[in-house]
């Protein structure tokens, strides 16, 4: 009998959530979920969770405590509908400064430490710039995992790499957007898709030097790109793409494959040369304007937290 695609896909690849909407994290009962500025502000300004907005504005934080409070408390939500470990990302301000990440990690940690929340379960989610790079290989040597996002180079995942980070997540769709964008096409071919092939050789080139680093493939655009990397250690998927897998009655083949051997690591970069790397790529842009988004998103959910 043939198995749906969601269940097929399991078998290959750990599935994670990429929502803040505690209904669907419920119904899906994924292992891990992610959030960022974005998918917290739609969590938060949902309805669902107005009294607890009520409760916090109540206790006279400043505008920054408070929006930290709430998505700490929205995290220790949905912890309680999985198993695994939920990521929350830090304030996309200090995406260029090392010293502030840490400031707002730590915070974070402390603050999940107040809610009874085991801090394991934590992964703290910072841009993959050089800066924060650094912020996370500080962390993960004080035992605090992190995930590095807005990833769409080799030169990001090498980096990540050489400091230890727990875990990376390479965006596919924004990458074939971006492709698409710059080559005037309307569709890709999945074997051509740049942001596919992206994973599939950060995925060949971890494995074949050995770093420990786990990969989550995130930003897909469609269950193609996603079945095209069965096999990544893991996949962040929106709850609409989980749905229409799960309603898809097919086999799911194995695409990735841990390289079975182990070459020579490759010299570190240091920061000039990650820069002379990252900055003239053209996807650097990517970067620069992902964190733009989720600063905007959370200026847009302080500014209706004070309308609330």
């Amino acid at each position: 009998m043939t198995m749906n695609a969601l269940t097929a896909l399991a078998k290959h690849t750990t599935i994670v959530a990429d929502t803040g909407d505690l209904t669907a994290i419920a119904r899906l009962r994924p292992r891990d979920a992610t959030t960022n500025p974005s998918l917290v502000t739609s969590a938060l300004l949902s309805g669902e969770h107005d009294e607890l907005i009520r409760q916090i504005k109540g206790l006279g934080l400043s505008d920054d405590d408070t929006i930290d409070r709430l998505t700490a408390e929205l995290g220790k939500r949905i912890l309680s509908h999985i198993d695994g470990r939920v990521s929350t990302e830090v304030d996309a301000r200090h995406s260029f400064d090392t010293d502030k990440t840490l400031q707002n990690a730590l915070a974070f940690i402390e603050l999940y430490d107040k809610l009874g929340v085991d801090t394991s379960r934590i992964l703290i989610k910072i841009a993959a710039t050089w800066q924060g790079i650094k912020s996370a290989e500080i962390l993960e040597k004080q035992g605090i995992h992190c995930n590095l996002t807005l990833l769409f180079t080799d030169t990001q995942a090498r980096a990540c790499a050489d400091a230890g980070v727990k875990l990376i997540s390479p965006f596919v769709g924004r990458l074939t957007d971006w492709q698409k964008a710059h080559e005037n096409h309307q569709s890709i071919d999945i074997n051509d898709d740049l942001g596919v092939n992206s994973v599939k050789n950060i995925y060949e080139f971890y494995k074949s030097h050995g770093y420990a680093t786990e990969i989550m493939g995130a930003s897909f655009r469609s269950t193609a790109q996603i079945l095209a990397l069965a096999g990544c250690d893991l996949l962040t998927i929106s709850p609409a793409l989980l749905d229409e897998l799960a309603s898809m009655e097919t086999d799911v083949a194995r695409q990735l494959n841990p390289s079975q051997t182990v070459l020579e690591r490759p010299t570190p970069s240091d920061e000039q040369g990650f820069k002379n790397l990252q900055d003239h790529t053209p996807v650097n842009e990517l970067l620069l304007k992902g964190i733009d988004g989720f600063v905007k998103a959370r200026a847009d959910l302080q500014k209706q937290l004070l309308e609330k």
